[in-house]
């Protein structure tokens, strides 16, 4: 049986050079490592000023956010709220599971996302009106108010 200590195992997904100064931190995508079909996991190490991804909420899945250490600021649609080691938040599929997590502080931190897993994937990016679907290998992001009428181009 595989496991993965949340305190002490090293994260070993790094920044790919795609992203963008401000979203630069390491992860471990422990589901499959672990074997998982229904949850998945990530553990985020966050350097100071570093945030996991944009402002954004799921239509598919529900997230949970477990800080492991550090004291990052987690912004929902209440505010902001500044965490410390131990806290648990929730994040429901739709626009009251919004969220953003990055790290204000001086000290490196570590958190968790535990998030239930669907075939399929829609998330939608209330700052920058953007949609994401993913569907297996197929990745794609639009802008959400590029609506189209469902008979547009069809005969």
């Amino acid at each position: 049986m595989e496991t993965f200590n949340l305190f002490h195992d090293a994260t070993d997904v790094g920044p790919d050079g795609s992203e963008p100064e401000g979203y630069l931190c390491r992860a471990a995508r422990l589901g499959p490592k672990l074997g998982a079909s229904r949850l998945g996991m990530s553990v985020y190490d966050l350097p100071p000023g570093e945030a996991i991804c944009p402002y954004h909420f799921e239509w598919t899945d529900e997230e949970w956010l477990v800080v492991v250490t550090g004291r990052p600021t987690l912004r929902t649609p209440e505010g902001e709220h500044r965490l410390e080691p131990g806290d648990v938040a929730c994040f429901p599929a739709g626009p009251d599971g919004a969220h953003y997590v990055r790290n204000d502080d001086e000290a490196p931190a570590r958190v968790a996302m535990v998030s239930t897993k669907n075939e399929f994937g829609i998330a939608e990016y209330p700052d920058s009106d953007k949609v994401g679907v993913w569907a297996g290998d197929a990745h794609y992001m639009l802008r959400r108010s590029g609506h189209l009428d469902y008979w547009e181009g069809e005969r």
